[in-house]
């Protein structure tokens, strides 16, 4: 099968900080197809669940990785060798996630359509994005996440663990005959015995939400939400069920930025920043079921934020006045 006859996709490799940057001695990404695919060169990079970094397409269906590789701050060698769930692959490569409106497309928007591999944002007709890049993220201690991203959406694929390789002595001549430092300077630079996965571990913890946006306003429309979770993965509401959106397992948000109307030239962004360990503590104390509510004052000059009626824990929120485009904003 040639390449060209099959769906394309990125791929990026991220750790959680420059502190827990690893690099790469083999890798190598499995396809459906049997066609052969590969990580970006060098190291990490980014934040976590993302590189911030592009790279040259590759070609397939992502069904497994063998990847080796190197933590300086561990001084230790590993190799992640994993299958994907290919049932669960299969499923999501169906999918096209809503983007956000498109001025030419007027159905009504649904979360994602079973569309198949190509769907791509970006024209005025089309509001949905399929599968777009694979995302690894390495932690400490051989801690592997993957994530399938939808352009503005992110899922976790699953948390992996990589092997101590211990009879590394080739390994560590293939590495560093490529490297400007021995592997003694490395070590001496960038041991941390303390480096753990935990926090990276913590964040993947999830509870039964959802976000509620409501306001005494009677003229609120809303239009859409994006959400960032600490785990990760993002998420995207659209009309019409951002009116009426599910609750279902998420992680704790991270930041959360959200756009409504209440009248003619009455237009504005909201956004929320949390701290993981307040936010945690306050969705355990709640329960296994909630609602998050963004409450938006009558003259929207700021809202209140709320897990089932109790004050909730937030760094900061904001609210700018804008002026996009919506199918039903007010005229």
């Amino acid at each position: 099968m040639k390449e060209k006859e099959v769906p394309e996709f990125h791929v990026e490799i991220c750790a959680p900080a420059n502190q827990y940057r690893i690099e790469f001695v083999d890798d190598k990404i499995t396809t459906l197809e049997g066609i052969p695919a590969n990580l970006p060169y060098g190291g990490t990079s980014g934040e976590w669940g993302t590189s911030g970094k592009g790279w040259t397409e590759q070609h397939g269906t992502p069904i497994g990785a063998d990847i080796t590789y190197y933590a300086g701050y561990e001084d230790t060698f590993y190799r992640l060798k994993v299958d994907f769930p290919e049932d669960k692959v299969k499923d999501y490569m169906e999918r096209a996630y809503a983007q956000s409106e498109a001025s030419l497309y007027t159905k009504e928007l649904e979360e994602y359509k079973n569309l198949g591999r190509n769907e791509s944002f970006g024209s005025a007709e089309n509001p949905y994005n399929s599968f777009s890049t694979l995302v690894f993220g390495f932690a400490p201690k051989g801690m592997v996440v993957v994530w399938l991203r939808f352009r503005a959406v992110q899922i976790e694929l699953g948390r992996f663990q990589a092997e101590v390789i211990k009879n590394d002595k080739e390994l560590e001549k293939k590495l560093f005959a490529n490297l400007s430092m021995t592997r003694d300077e490395v070590k001496k630079r960038d041991l941390n015995p303390e480096a753990l996965p935990l926090t990276w571990d913590h964040y993947r913890t999830r509870y039964s939400w959802k976000p509620l946006i409501t306001s005494d306003n009677k003229g609120l429309r809303l239009f859409d939400m994006n959400l960032d979770y600490y785990n990760g993965e993002t998420e995207v509401m659209l009309r019409p069920w951002i009116n009426n959106i599910p609750v279902k397992e998420r992680a704790v948000p991270k930041e959360l930025n959200f756009t409504w109307e209440t009248g003619k030239d009455q237009q504005y962004i909201g956004r929320a920043f949390f701290n993981w360990e307040k936010a945690n503590e306050a969705f355990k104390k709640s329960g296994n079921k909630g609602n998050l509510e963004f409450k938006i004052a009558p003259d929207n000059s700021i809202f209140q934020v709320f897990l089932n009626g109790e004050p909730f824990p937030v760094d900061s929120v904001r609210i700018f006045k804008t002026e996009r485009e919506f199918h039903e904003s007010y005229k």
